[in-house]
């Protein structure tokens, strides 16, 4: 068959029009990822924590807020210039402020400052927090310095270039002591900072109410107020946060890293990882298939007892013995998935040779002087194509499972997040136990819809591999 009638069977079949549209939904995600992505996204994101810091531990999707009463969202500002700037007799005050509303009954669940890039001339800035309540009231949360000059250092002195200044602002010493204070003098409640440790986010964000706190929604205002004694000192970007009790569109896992992000990452590797194995798989299984076949005598049995031998070791204990002396690297376990995955296909590939061997084509084709090699490669290899490209499109699910499979029993590579890494992170902190079906469902069922994938094209393409199956060309 033609290409164009193979792809007119492929279309025709209902399981193959799903097999295409899958297979393009994951070509187009993983050129989403690998074109947005950083390369080195496991190491400088995915298992770097201080990028995760920000967010909120184990939350659920932001979606689930829609029918679960009393979720927080999660919000996230950035500001490069201040809004307005107030000349000084020694300098001048930069404000920074980031209005935001609370919902009745939202109270954060984690509340943080970051300031990056900072550089001035003379003194260090000063940094000072205030937070108006819709009530009215105002509260001073914090003055903080930042890091003087060093000894023998020359100004302009840079600050927090590569690693930011990170605030915990429901954390801070002294942001308890002026949350109790501002309690004492507005509501005259008393209670020391190590009671409100733990809890100062509802202090801050509600009213004394018995022995607890009532949320108090409304409109919020935060004011970084920075000042500066020279004009010419800056502050590339700060950035506030507001944690939630939901974050994103998958949630979080333990270590407040954006599960979606590292669902996303999975497309490309899933799809690297199948189809790099098929493809080498194929190729050498069909290469070998067709010589053994055709040529029999003793190259015939080197290959056929090479073929016996791998396929009768066990591959998890060579594996686990190869990943204790070379490292948990993704590479060493495509590798081995290539050299224990080849020799059943030579073997079904040399039975087929061995039938087309004995015809009547290869005695005309030996009579016009056909060489062994165009034989084999240029009219056997045609006539069982359709057979290993079927193969080669099995094969692509099997090895992304077995991949998951390996990285689920902790075999697989670190350093890069794959849908079983995920799985096997989510089983190792005990997600299923504590109920965080979002780190476990997702990559489960992303691993069983690409593997779904492929099994449905193959069954689109059977008419091709088995002709009594079409109706019509």
């Amino acid at each position: 068959m033609r290409l164009r009638q193979v792809w007119g069977v492929l279309w025709g079949s209902g399981a193959g029009r799903v097999g295409v549209l899958f297979l393009a939904t994951l070509v187009l995600v993983s050129l989403y990822v690998v074109l947005t992505y950083p390369a080195d996204f496991g190491l400088s994101r995915w298992n770097n924590p201080a990028y995760w810091a920000d967010n909120t531990k184990s939350a659920p999707p932001a979606w689930t807020g829609l029918w679960g009463g009393g979720r927080t969202r999660h919000r996230v500002w950035e500001a490069a210039r201040p809004q307005a700037v107030v000349p000084l007799q020694n300098g001048e005050a930069r404000a920074y402020s980031f209005p935001f509303s609370l919902d009745e009954g939202e109270v954060p669940s984690l509340f943080s400052l970051t300031l990056q890039d900072a550089l001035y001339h003379q003194g260090p800035p000063l940094l000072s927090v205030e937070l108006g309540r819709p009530d009215g009231r105002e509260l001073t949360l914090l003055r903080y310095s930042l890091p003087g000059p060093r000894p023998g250092e020359a100004p302009p002195i840079a600050r927090f270039q590569e690693t930011p200044l990170r605030l915990l602002l429901s954390r801070e010493e002294s942001v308890l002591w002026a949350v109790s204070g501002f309690l004492q003098r507005e509501f005259a409640t008393s209670l020391s900072p190590a009671a409100l440790s733990g809890g100062m986010e509802a202090a801050l964000f509600g009213t004394p109410l018995g022995a607890g706190f009532r949320p108090l929604p409304g409109q919020y205002t935060l004011t970084v107020e920075v000042l500066a004694q020279d004009p010419r000192d800056r502050v590339g970007r700060v950035k506030v946060v507001l944690g939630g009790s939901t974050y994103g569109a998958m949630g979080t896992d333990a270590l407040g890293r954006d599960l979606a992000s590292g669902l996303l990452f999975g497309f490309p590797i899933s799809l690297l990882i199948g189809l790099a194995t098929a493809l080498a798989v194929t190729t050498v299984g069909t290469f070998l298939g067709v010589v053994s076949g055709f040529s029999a005598g003793r190259t015939d049995t080197l290959i056929q007892r090479t073929c016996d031998v791998l396929v009768n070791i066990p591959l998890l204990p060579i594996l686990i013995f190869l990943i204790f002396l070379m490292g948990q690297r993704l590479w060493l376990v495509v590798v081995i998935l290539i050299a224990f995955g080849w020799p059943g296909l030579t073997i079904v590939v040399r039975s087929m040779v061995l039938q087309l061997r004995s015809g009547q084509l290869v005695e005309a084709l030996y009579s016009m002087g056909a060489s062994r090699w165009r034989i084999m490669f240029r009219h056997h290899l045609v006539q069982i194509a359709p057979f290993i490209l079927a193969q080669l499109i099995f094969i692509t699910p099997a090895a992304i499972l077995a991949e998951a499979g390996l990285s689920f029993l902790g075999l697989g590579d670190p350093s890069i997040p794959t849908w079983g890494q995920l799985l096997e992170q989510g089983f190792r902190t005990g997600a299923v136990y504590l109920g965080y079906w979002w780190w476990v469902l997702p990559p489960g069922l992303l691993i069983v819809a690409t593997a779904m994938t492929f099994m449905l094209l193959v069954l689109g393409l059977e008419p091709v591999v088995n002709p009594r199956l079409r109706s019509r060309f």
